[in-house]
């Protein structure tokens, strides 16, 4: 398991080590059973996912996965590598429809809208639905072009004044003001690895989102600076709806408040964090989460 600093202001969700829970449990889904268990549905959602699948050519890497992501919330899709977590993701803001031999079928309603319908211009979707990769990716640029190029191509500020509060606004939230705060002339490529996920995530929030995805944000960066990401998380889901996909299952822990486990193409469980750390309600996640297999 990975060795992380848990900020001290971040509450662990479950404090039972992972190896702690109950094994050979009569009361659990067995293997065999694909169906997802758990709460698929939420009081409030933002997102609602309904038969989703994803075919890469004639192979599919998701199938029929229904799942409702709440507003507010953080929620973590954990499983071994390939097992489909990353393709749901893009589902989300449509990052998919970048790869020619995917194809995306179902729904994925936001706000009762489907996301995939005619009509729905995927610039205007993805600002809605921001996106951080695995690697820190900011432009070539400066690091107060970095975070004003997409509000002015966006037409969120009229003068430069107006640009100069948003990008303010945004390295706040994303906790990297007063880091930066004399230098915003200076390459954005010139911070280091977290500050530079941190500055991808002002980048994502200076166009008024409504979702932030994260796949992997951490996975490249030193214990400290993984620290300051799930720090940050935790702030930002006071005013966003943010979605993580992690292989580090304390991670999701710390962060998140649902977890969704996924498993060759498949949505096994779904529910409140505790509950899938501690009393996983199918034999997968409970081989999982006990490093059985991974």
């Amino acid at each position: 398991m990975d060795s992380i600093v848990n900020p001290t202001n971040i509450p662990a969700v479950h404090t039972t080590s992972i190896s702690d829970v109950v094994k050979d449990r009569s009361d659990v889904v067995s293997r065999e059973n694909r169906s997802t268990v758990g709460e698929t549905i939420v009081e409030d959602p933002r997102i609602s996912c309904l038969d989703v699948n994803v075919y890469y050519g004639e192979k599919p890497a998701i199938r029929q996965v229904g799942l409702e992501i709440a507003r507010n919330q953080v929620i973590a899709m954990i499983g071994p590598s390939g097992c489909g977590k990353s393709s749901f993701l893009r589902c989300l803001n449509r990052m998919n429809d970048t790869i020619p031999a995917c194809q995306v079928t179902g729904k994925i309603l936001m706000d009762g809208q489907d996301i995939n319908g005619k009509g729905i211009d995927t610039v205007l979707l993805r600002a809605e639905v921001g996106m951080v990769f695995q690697k820190p990716n900011p432009f070539p640029k400066s690091i107060w072009e970095n975070v004003a190029f997409g509000p002015r191509i966006h037409g969120l500020a009229q003068t430069k004044k107006e640009l100069d509060e948003i990008v303010e606004k945004s390295l706040i939230q994303a906790g990297l003001w007063d880091e930066v705060k004399d230098r915003l002339n200076q390459p954005g490529t010139g911070l280091s690895g977290g500050q530079q996920q941190r500055l991808c995530i002002a980048r994502a929030i200076a166009v008024n989102p409504e979702v932030i995805l994260m796949d992997e944000p951490c996975s490249a960066l030193d214990p400290i600076a993984t620290a300051k990401i799930e720090e940050l998380i935790d702030k930002l889901r006071l005013d966003y709806t943010i979605c993580v996909v992690t292989h580090s299952m304390q991670q999701a822990a710390r962060i998140s408040q649902r977890t969704a486990f996924f498993h060759l193409g498949d949505l096994i469980e779904v529910g409140e964090t505790k509950q899938i750390f501690t009393k996983p309600l199918h034999h997968l996640t409970e081989d999982y989460i006990t490093g059985r297999f991974g």
